[in-house]
């Protein structure tokens, strides 16, 4: 998925196993001594197999010992651990809570205790808990300097929950949804091709993550809107050379909906090894096999996904690699030619925190970034952030507020061109799944900023068409296509791909659209494009290009 959240766990509980046998010498000190050997024995077994993301064996490991020590807090402690690393929160929160009613508390419970209460909106006693974690002087160093993060995104819930924005946030409910988790929305700027990533099986008999957390594997799905109900079609599974018996998960659709940047880590794939990014393009009405993007993007560290500018010129990434801010960085590239591309950049430290910044979604403007982060910011997990570039700088990341975002984990924001809605994820309560996608109604927020002012959600137009030599050639690649307005200025420039094909995304207006390739005859042409903020509006010019 766009950020893995098995890597985010399995962070967590490594820097919790760095002082496992301190930490089993501390529960023998508290009177947390097992009845035998053996139980003992199995401890240090389940420890292993959770620390190695192996949950579903651990927490058969745990109740094994509980057997025996059904009065144990430390036990009742790592079954909870167990179900919260498993996405079981409810689980989780009941075998917490019946731990703090026994003696010899570990002091995390509260800490875990605190994350399921803030997780589901239930910000007082959340406070509650960590402070009560904190007072507690005990318990790891990490999870203490974590607590004053999550205290402080306590108090963030609370102020953006007492002023709501005017926008109404819908599940799209058991046509789109499953039981399973569904997340990562991406949407073409037309507003018409929607993929997602999902944890149902695609077939019966499907294979599960045994070693990990024991669910299905991650896909990439695919759905069409209808024309005429606007309504979302059932979704369908991309071919199987795109999704493999491994995780796969998009992470952004390009403007013109002909490419899916996805997610890979699959031991068997040593192109994917440690998290890499690919692309899948369109070709002939079939997704090709997925390809790694490389050098520079792609390195030795983790690359967690990829989105690409409406005009094709720049690549926006995250990547954990040296040189950023901490956690996962923001990172953009520009494509100087087919094959050849600028060094990363990071996007600086007004973008990127020392937590973690990923999901990115660049607005058909090309001047919108929309992203997540669960930095000081957040009101608790990954909020959706927005930053809009403007004279040659990021601006300072704003949160969108709720009930756009909520104490709970958002994943990546998609829109349109005509900003009348857009789409997320999310796990807060009242789902169909661990995690499900949303949709947002915009006619009353203005998501999109420009000069530093909100303004209407007017809409942009689509241009596109395809270069061709002669009446019957084939596209031709490496056209130079560029846009000015009335008064001559450049507004935007590309070349075509492989097929011939240019896109733009513009505000309404008139321009003059001018064609050129060396050996070939220049071709200009003065258009007229309307926006509408009911529906996109695309106008197709195709031109033949001659000697």
């Amino acid at each position: 998925m766009f950020f893995d959240m098995k890597k985010v766990l399995l962070l967590t509980l490594f820097l919790f196993s760095l002082t496992l046998p301190a930490q089993d010498d501390k529960d023998n000190e508290k009177g947390n001594i097992f009845k035998d050997a053996g139980d003992a024995a199995k401890m240090l077994l389940a420890k292993q197999k959770l620390y190695g993301g192996q949950y579903m064996a651990a927490l058969a490991t745990y109740r094994e010992v509980e057997k025996n020590e059904p009065d144990n807090a430390t036990v009742k402690y790592y079954i909870g651990l167990c179900h919260y690393s498993l996405g079981e929160t409810e689980d989780a929160r009941k075998v917490f809570e019946k731990a703090l009613s026994l003696k010899d508390i570990k002091p995390e419970t509260y800490f875990f205790l605190g994350k399921i209460y803030h997780r589901g909106g239930n910000i007082e006693d959340a406070i509650k808990n960590y402070t009560q974690f904190r007072s507690s002087n005990n318990g790891e160093k990490q999870f203490h300097t974590e607590t004053s993060l999550y205290l402080s995104q306590c108090e963030n819930a609370k102020n953006f929950m007492a002023k709501p924005l005017d926008v109404m946030v819908m599940n799209l409910g058991p046509t789109l949804n499953s039981i399973y988790d569904d997340k990562n929305p991406c949407i073409s700027a037309d507003g018409k091709k929607l993929v997602f990533t999902t944890r149902r099986p695609m077939t019966a008999g499907e294979a599960v993550d045994n070693e990990g957390d024991g669910k299905f594997f991650e896909n990439i799905f695919s759905t069409e809107q209808d024309s005429v109900s606007l309504t979302w079609g059932a979704p369908h599974s991309l071919d199987s050379h795109v999704n493999t018996p491994a995780h796969d998960a998009c992470t952004s659709i390009s403007a013109d909906g002909k490419q899916i940047f996805i997610y890979k880590n699959d031991i068997n794939d040593k192109a994917s090894w440690g998290g890499n990014v690919f692309v899948s393009k369109l070709m002939n009405g079939k997704w090709k096999k997925p390809e790694s993007l490389g050098k520079p993007i792609n390195t030795t560290f983790w690359e967690g996904g990829a989105c690409v500018s409406p005009d094709g010129k720049k690549y926006y990434f995250t990547s954990e690699r040296p040189g950023g801010f901490g956690g996962s960085d923001i990172w953009m590239v520009v494509r100087l030619s087919r094959k050849n591309w600028s060094e990363p950049v990071n996007l600086g430290p007004i973008v990127n925190s020392e937590h973690d910044e990923a999901g990115m979604f660049l607005a058909p403007d090309g001047k919108t970034l929309f992203f997540c982060s669960n930095g000081p910011k957040s009101m608790g997990g990954y909020d959706i952030m927005r930053s809009t570039f403007e004279n040659g700088h990021w601006n300072e990341p704003v949160n969108l507020g709720y009930p756009i975002n909520s104490p709970a984990k958002e994943g990546q924001l998609s829109l349109g061109a005509n900003a009348q809605f857009a789409y997320l994820s999310s796990d807060r309560p009242g789902g169909m799944g661990e995690s499900d996608l949303y949709k947002i109604d915009l006619k009353e927020f203005a998501i999109l900023e420009k000069d530093g002012v909100k303004r209407s959600n007017s809409g942009i137009s689509i241009l596109r068409g395809t270069i061709r030599e002669g009446f019957e050639g084939f596209g031709m690649a490496d056209v130079e296509v560029s846009v000015h307005n009335k008064m001559g200025d450049l507004v935007a420039n590309t070349t075509t791909n492989e097929n011939g094909e240019y896109f733009f995304t513009l505000p309404g207006g008139d321009y003059l659209l001018e064609i050129k390739k060396k050996g070939y005859k220049d071709i200009s042409e003065s258009l007229t494009l309307t926006a509408s903020n009911k529906e996109t509006l695309v106008l197709e010019k195709g031109y033949l290009l001659k000697k």
